[in-house]
């Protein structure tokens, strides 16, 4: 989802509600920090640092491309942070953003995936 899954104030984001709300699993990967405090990854591909609130891991900031912003990967419902990475940055294929995400951007501002 396009959103905070654990990484939020409440540890309950749009990721969260929607995985308890179809009991299915759930990962929250956005472009932007709503909370917590982190380490800058390396600018290589697959590099990541943890998202800390206090001394709890609340997410991964994710370098998906060489030289691109981070994404905040965080887990939602029914996963955890290590197999929501994965699937962040096997779902990217070349891009920035895993491919679930950059094709609802697309569709929703009018053009095809």
């Amino acid at each position: 989802m396009d959103g905070q899954g654990i990484a939020h104030p409440r540890r309950l984001g749009i990721a969260s509600h929607l995985g308890l709300f179809l009991k299915l699993p759930t990962v929250g990967c956005a472009k932007s920090r709503l909370w917590g405090r982190h380490r800058e990854p390396e600018e290589k591909a697959g590099s990541c640092e943890y998202l800390y609130e206090r001394d709890e891991v609340i997410g991964a900031v994710v370098r998906t491309r060489y030289g691109v912003r981070a994404v905040y990967v965080s887990p939602g419902h029914l996963i955890g942070l290590e197999s929501a990475v994965r699937y962040v940055l096997a779902t990217c294929r070349g891009y920035r953003l895993p491919e679930p995400i950059r094709w609802a951007h697309r569709v929703a501002g009018g053009t095809t995936p």
